[in-house]
């Protein structure tokens, strides 16, 4: 049903494919103005709407480069309710920075951590304490020219059609892949067929000839509880209620399914705001569960951002934190390195 009403908004499709290919078109012949930076900068962006992966490739480039840089990162902080720039803390609302933001500050609470709707603004701030910007998101933010562009695209979203919103999941026009100074292709299985590479790089070939393509694997780490006093637990010992609120919690599921775990699932929208009557439905169906089973809530580490402990009393609440594999990552890092070290 969903499917055949997004085939009859395909006129929609058209008119937005059209707008954002006039507006690329401005900034590429330079009516629309983009400014570049002294300091340097790297943009990790998508062309499809959310769950690429954007946030795990973030945090890794934070763990990296921070051992050689004063490192920041920048987001719009999507959802807050707040405007302008602002300094995450970690003690901060998730309304008032975003979760994504809230995450990094708190998995790497000596960096800066930024939001600002106005990037050019959010970089002229944070340039002077830092000398290197991670600028999560902001690929169709073109106000602006990164140092270094990563363009992430979801394994199976690249090898399916390229079609616009709103009868496809694409933001952007695939051409704009020229763009790129690299392209990750993430979640990709364990073993990719020769036959899936050679679709990749022949649709990417088309517009960006230079850009190396590197492939990346999602690493799933060990349960961490959100209460200190909850146990350590194996999620194929134990019943789980899994609670998402992202893009794309299909490789989660596919882990969970992978890992013989006993669960079942209530998935609300990407950055979905948990209110008083999600509570009620999540509480009642870990009772009825729990009744029948020693249940646990089990969650994303995004999600955990935005989940109030206080309205889940008494409930063991986990969340999964996640990792990326990148091949050939010397390779890659040396690459990000060359680009912005020229």
């Amino acid at each position: 049903m969903i499917q055949l009403l997004r085939w009859l908004l395909f006129p929609f499709t058209i008119l937005y494919t059209l707008i954002i290919w006039i507006r690329n078109l401005l900034y590429d012949l330079k009516i629309f103005p983009s400014k570049s930076f002294d300091i340097k900068t790297i943009v990790i962006g998508n062309l499809a709407v959310g769950g690429a992966g954007k946030s795990p490739l973030t945090q890794k480039l934070i763990e990296h480069f921070k051992k050689q840089y004063q490192v920041a990162t920048l987001s719009r902080g999507y959802g807050r309710k707040t405007k302008g720039f602002r300094l995450v803390q970690i003690d901060d609302k998730v309304e008032n920075v975003g979760d994504e933001p809230l995450q990094f500050k708190k998995n790497f609470p000596e960096i800066n951590v930024a939001v600002d709707e106005n990037r050019a603004e959010g970089i002229q701030i944070l340039s002077k304490e830092n000398n290197l910007i991670l600028l999560d998101d902001a690929f169709q933010h073109r106000k602006i020219t990164a140092t270094c562009a990563i363009l992430v695209f979801e394994y199976q979203s690249i090898l399916e059609p390229i079609i616009l919103l709103p009868t496809g999941q694409y933001r952007d026009t695939f051409n704009q892949t020229k763009r790129a100074d690299i392209i990750l292709i993430s979640k990709c299985p364990e073993h990719i067929p020769d036959e899936c590479k050679v679709s990749i790089e022949q649709k990417v070939r088309r517009y960006n000839k230079s850009a190396k393509i590197y492939y990346s694997h999602i690493i799933y780490k060990n349960l961490v509880p959100l209460l200190d006093r909850m146990e350590d637990l194996n999620i194929n010992k134990t019943k789980i209620l899994l609670i998402t609120g992202i893009a794309n919690p299909k490789p989660l599921v596919q882990y969970l399914h992978a890992a013989q775990a006993s669960f079942e699932h209530l998935k609300f929208p990407d950055h979905h705001q948990f209110d008083e009557f999600d509570y009620k439905v999540i509480k009642a169906r870990y009772e009825k569960l729990n009744s029948e089973t020693n249940t646990i809530l089990l969650t994303t580490e995004k999600d955990a951002q935005r989940i109030d402990l206080q309205s889940l009393l008494n409930i063991p609440i986990y969340y999964i934190p996640i990792d990326i594999k990148i091949d050939q990552e010397e390779d890659f890092f040396h690459n990000i390195q060359s680009i912005i070290t020229p």
